[in-house]
């Protein structure tokens, strides 16, 4: 499915000549090659295909945030899982994709190239790959992505966005390239509920502190303070004009992800 959703969400280079065949009855008349016709005392018509090749790249945020996971699946799960369909929908479509893994550092870098056994040696680096540092840094991803990409490419970021100052990058890259930007949210970060004095660790800086999340004061705070910081977010996508979707751990990411493909650019 996700597959002929790709192919309609990104167009191939254009059109080529692939061969002459015999005319059949609701074939474009604007298609038939009339010199060959003439050569062969029967109607002909030009078939074309498709130019694709394109490459896909895929920014894989592997930073210890994406650890998180309040239901079945941790952000990371889901990343994995949502990486290895666009991969597969890639090839499927004969196109080269390849896979960037970033933290603050570029942890692994698989140029794009076609093929099954390719897709499969990504998928397994989605799994297994364990990253050296713990913390996130998009804008030295995108950096790095159109340093490594030659020609116009398709790019997808999937992270949980939690970084800042990659803004202009992402302008910059978009322009460049086709972005798009898929935010994976875990509803635990969300709100916040009342369960008590609770100490809490930042997954990236590794800092602890106590909070009452008993304290409606704290909780209207931290609530708030989610609540803006997912609109900044949804407005710089906007004003950088890459298209976009939010993905939930404790939700089917089906739905989304075929709205995103179905949108226009």
């Amino acid at each position: 499915m996700f597959s002929g959703n790709y192919h309609s969400k990104f167009k191939g280079r254009g059109m080529s000549f692939r061969e002459n065949r015999e005319y059949y009855s609701g074939d474009d008349i604007r298609a038939i090659n009339w010199n060959v016709t003439a050569k062969m005392n029967a109607p002909y018509t030009k078939v074309f295909e498709e130019e694709r090749e394109l490459n896909a790249l895929i920014l894989v945020d592997i930073s210890s945030s994406n650890l998180l996971g309040s239901g079945s699946q941790t952000k990371k799960d889901l990343i994995t899982e949502i990486s290895a369909v666009l991969s597969m929908s890639a090839i499927q479509n004969k196109d080269k994709v390849g896979v960037l893994f970033f933290s603050d550092a570029i942890e692994k870098y698989i140029p794009p190239a076609g093929g099954k056994s390719h897709v499969l040696k990504i998928i397994r680096d989605l799994v297994h790959l364990s990253p050296v540092s713990k913390k996130t840094d998009i804008n030295q991803a995108l950096i790095y992505a159109n340093r490594m990409l030659k020609k116009r490419s398709i790019i997808f970021l999937i992270s949980d966005f939690k970084a800042d100052n990659y803004s202009d990058n992402l302008k910059r890259t978009n322009l460049k390239h086709s972005l798009t930007a898929i935010q994976i949210i875990d509803k635990r970060e969300t709100q916040m509920s009342d369960i008590g004095l609770v100490q809490l660790k930042d997954a990236e800086s590794g800092k602890l502190k106590w909070v009452n999340t008993s304290s409606y004061k704290t909780r209207k705070k931290y609530n708030s303070l989610m609540t803006e910081r997912q609109d900044g977010l949804e407005k710089m996508f906007l004003k950088s004009g890459i298209n976009t979707t939010q993905i939930y751990t404790d939700l089917p990411y089906i739905k989304p992800l075929t709205a995103l493909f179905q949108r226009g650019k």
